[in-house]
């Protein structure tokens, strides 16, 4: 479908939510069988692709986006002040919230479309298909690994550094390619529950303990004691580009709602699912932000659960661990589905249980477990690791496209369409594509002299080590 095909109205939230009735699939005349624009036919002796409820979808969603990302929060917080935090964390909340309505209403306009790289094909032909589809996959493995680091500081933390460091990455990782290896998002659904639960009560635990603790683990532990937070701090630039690309790494799981839609059961519920989201994702960022950041200031560690103390930093990793594996899971997951799709697509080995099917999909969580792996163990500063991740991919996933995508389905209107709503959005896009390319390039840059930073102190023996990695957290 072109963007020529598709008629906009004048009020834009109407006209998408009228786009939400569409189906993405429908049933043949043979009964038990379905076609779907992504998967193509499905019948009941192969996978369901398409048995997501909408509530199990908010819950994707939501454990998608609270998992990694906001356990270096409070350390931006403590880079930036709290007050510039706090204007910073809202304003990658509003541009990430509306690229995420855009995914929904783009794939709605484009049943065909399955990931980024389907998007990049329809902005800039093959060179878009290929350089999105590069990235969307990378960046997801990046992020499993960043999961996998912080599986290994959990396991370090609640174990008293009980082995080598990178035995306990090799853990995280069988774990992860056995449970990511479950073909559909509806059957890991269960799993986005348990880490959903797992990782706020870990959050509300450690927000809890600072607020109730003498001192932060990290701080002096003789004489008086008080918190040193700023409302407002004085970074150098690279400093504050790196806890602004650490903020949109929070966020930035946006490209992965592409994945999460096309297994809906009923894509017209999409928004309702985004909104329960969102709620939850803003609301418990800004409060362990906050909250952290205001008891424990420069002593706030990262990642933040072992800003608590040495009792309540077992506590809180504990409580945690199973939201960690969840989240490293599901993003396994989603890279290792995305990998599979684009091998098989059109092929009817891609909803059948043969040998071919079994064989693609085992090797692609395997590939991408193992690759997710090596990223954790090479790269293994928790912090640099994510401030690099968000700044290189996560805002080319999460900014830019979706700029592009709403001029692709609303820059062809006639001039009597043309309102000062229309212009509005034309500038809103223009600006969510420069600063996303902006952060992009200052953030990339600061990150890499942070990485470089960390291997001079280490002499570089840092990566495949031994040393507790939950010592400096």
């Amino acid at each position: 479908m072109s963007a020529s095909n598709v008629k906009v109205s004048d009020n834009m939230e109407t006209k998408d939510l009228e786009r939400l009735n569409r189906p993405a699939s429908k049933t043949t005349s043979v009964p038990g069988t379905t076609m779907d624009a992504v998967f193509g036919e499905m019948t009941e002796d192969g996978p369901n692709y398409r048995g997501l409820g909408w509530f199990a979808t908010s819950i994707l969603m939501t454990k998608t986006m609270i998992g990694l990302g906001v356990l270096s929060i409070p350390a931006a917080f403590d880079v930036l002040g709290i007050i510039p935090g706090v204007i910073c964390l809202l304003a990658i909340a509003t541009i990430t919230i509306w690229s995420m309505f855009v995914v929904g209403t783009f794939k709605l306009n484009h049943p065909e479309v399955y990931a980024i790289d389907d998007v990049g094909h329809k902005l800039f032909g093959a060179t878009g298909r290929a350089i999105f589809g590069a990235t969307f996959c990378i960046y997801w493995i990046f992020v499993s690994g960043s999961g996998k680091l912080s599986i290994s500081i959990a396991l370090n933390a609640i174990s008293t550094h009980g082995t080598c460091t990178s035995v306990f990455v090799a853990v995280a990782a069988i774990v992860t390619f056995i449970l990511t290896s479950i073909r559909t998002l509806a059957r890991i659904s269960w799993i986005a529950w348990v880490g959903l639960f797992s990782i706020m009560g870990a959050i509300l635990t450690l927000t809890i303990a600072v607020g109730v603790q003498d001192r932060p683990a990290s701080a002096p532990q003789q004489g008086a004691w008080k918190s040193d937070y700023e409302l407002f701090k004085k970074p150098s630039f690279l400093e504050a580009v790196s806890a602004i690309s650490a903020m949109v790494f929070a966020y930035s799981g946006t490209s992965a709602f592409f994945a999460i839609v096309a297994e809906m059961r009923d894509p017209r519920h999409y928004a309702r699912s985004l909104t329960i989201c969102q709620t939850i994702v803003t609301g418990t960022f800004l409060s362990i932000g906050v909250v952290v950041y205001y008891f424990c200031g420069s002593f706030v560690a990262s990642p933040a659960l072992g800003s608590a103390g040495a009792l309540m930093k077992k506590v809180t990793y504990g409580l945690a661990i199973p939201g960690l594996f969840a989240s490293t899971i599901i993003l396994s997951h989603i890279s290792s589905k995305y990998i599979f799709v684009r091998l098989l697509q059109g092929s009817h080995h891609l909803t059948a249980n043969s040998f071919r099917h079994w064989a693609t999909w085992l090797g692609c969580t395997f590939g991408a477990t193992v690759t997710a792996y090596i990223i954790a163990s090479a790269i293994p500063v928790f912090n640099d690791l994510v401030s690099l991740v968000g700044a290189l991919l996560g805002t080319l996933m999460s900014f830019q496209p979706m700029g592009c995508m709403w001029l692709y389905d609303n820059w062809r209107r006639n001039n009597s369409e043309r309102t000062a709503a229309w212009y509005f959005m034309v500038a809103w896009s223009m600006f969510v594509i420069l600063s996303g390319t902006f952060l992009m390039i200052a953030g990339t840059y600061g990150s890499v002299v942070q990485v470089v930073n960390s291997y001079k102190l280490s002499g570089g023996s840092a990566a495949w080590s031994c040393v507790d990695n939950s010592d400096s957290v």
